[in-house]
């Protein structure tokens, strides 16, 4: 593809990967309570779901999907209610920064976790839909093209997924202390929560 639209379409990219979100905000958590490299593969799960969002805008069958206004709603609904989901766990964790030991949660539960949350936000592939459709040359190979920005998408979202964990980390020292670390996780709740009903008020034109 031409190098100056892959150029163009770098740091734009990173710029989106590495907005707050639901995703990002649970790497940096994961990391804060079960490590870097815990968070690191959990993110995984993410990086599978977007792939598979990525193979559909470049098959046309996102369009199909969002076609559809009960199929919209369905994810829709799904992600919304995993979110909550999540926050009222995160309200009522005691989870502290673990240092030493086993991980309260296994790196399995956490990669099960990623991959739902960011599967079941049907924002990201409008965004796909919307976003990497603008660099591609529909004069040369169209799936080619695809593959080369999707690729370089999961890349970075992978970097930024990397700098969140690690902010994580650095976390660690500042909510070692048991009530600290509550209103964190309880910080992190209404935001998920506020995501939530965002994403229940979202509608296919958003």
């Amino acid at each position: 593809m031409d190098l100056l639209s892959l150029l163009l379409f770098v740091p734009a990219c990173f710029a989106l990967n590495m907005t707050p979100g639901p995703n990002n905000l649970l790497a940096m958590n994961n990391a804060r309570c079960y490590g870097f490299s815990s968070a690191m593969v959990a993110s995984v799960g993410r990086l599978v779901a977007f792939s598979v969002m990525i193979a559909l805008t470049a098959s046309g069958l996102a369009v199909i999907l969002y076609a559809s206004e009960t199929v919209f709603f369905a994810i829709k609904l799904f992600g919304a209610l995993y979110l909550f989901w999540i926050a009222f766990q995160l309200w009522r964790s005691t989870a502290l920064p673990i240092l030493e030991g086993k991980p309260q949660k296994s790196v399995r539960a956490l990669l099960q976790q990623e991959f739902a949350l960011a599967a079941g936000n049907p924002k990201a592939i409008l965004i796909f839909t919307a976003f990497l459709p603008q660099f591609v040359d529909v004069t040369g190979n169209v799936n080619h093209q695809f593959f080369v920005l999707g690729a370089t998408f999961l890349a970075l979202e992978f970097l930024a997924i990397a700098v969140y964990a690690l902010f994580g980390l650095y976390l660690r020292h500042w909510f070692s202390n048991p009530r600290m670390a509550a209103w964190f996780n309880r910080g992190c709740a209404a935001v998920l929560g506020v995501s939530g009903g965002n994403l229940l008020l979202m509608d296919r034109q958003s």
